[in-house]
């Protein structure tokens, strides 16, 4: 009788502890998306520079982002290509390239040529793993042609993948289209 004493407090103390500690709700930390404006390519080459940019200060607000092509591309021309990612509502701007080039397992920007644009693209830089990232790229134009090209920065996108967004998933984190046009 006397270990019964003992015997039930331990038993409810054990059961109450282990219904209390069973909680492994624990949340996923949270990775919060980073507000991109701002895309901007430069294009380099020996036939000259072109800067596309599009900037959106309001988001996804009433405002549609603005487009600048500074310029025609030059038709079998290899471009050096780069990409930028701001975000233009903090003074000084963030950069947020360097966070996506930091984490470049988990992102992927895409190129993809449109509307009869006669151009490809070709990877500068790549993960850890060998994957493509692509905020350094070449552009190489054929012929003389007019088209788009979309700039998509994926985040969390499958790797490998075969280089297109249909196969890619991941969340898009900005997705841009310019009209360009390749001249003789």
């Amino acid at each position: 009788m006397k270990n019964l004493k003992y015997i039930i407090p331990t038993v409810l103390l054990t059961i109450f502890m282990s219904s209390c500690n069973g909680d492994d709700d624990t949340p996923e930390p949270v990775n919060e998306e980073e507000v991109i404006t701002t895309v901007l390519v430069n294009l380099i080459s020996d036939q000259g520079n072109v800067t596309l940019s599009s900037i959106d200060l309001d988001g996804d607000g009433p405002n549609a982002p603005v487009l600048d092509v500074s310029g025609n591309l030059k038709s079998g021309t290899a471009y050096a290509g780069t990409v930028q990612f701001l975000n233009q509502t903090e003074t000084p701007a963030d950069d947020i390239t360097l966070e996506v080039v930091e984490e470049a397992e988990e992102h992927q920007v895409f190129y993809t040529a449109g509307g009869g644009l006669d151009a490809m693209t070709t990877y500068g830089n790549f993960d850890s793993d060998g994957n493509p990232l692509g905020t350094i790229f070449t552009l190489d134009t054929s012929t003389a042609s007019t088209g788009t090209l979309n700039v998509t920065l994926r985040h969390e996108p499958t790797k490998p993948n075969d280089g297109t967004l249909a196969n890619a998933g991941g969340e898009t984190d900005v997705s841009v289209t310019f009209n360009l046009t390749i001249e003789d």
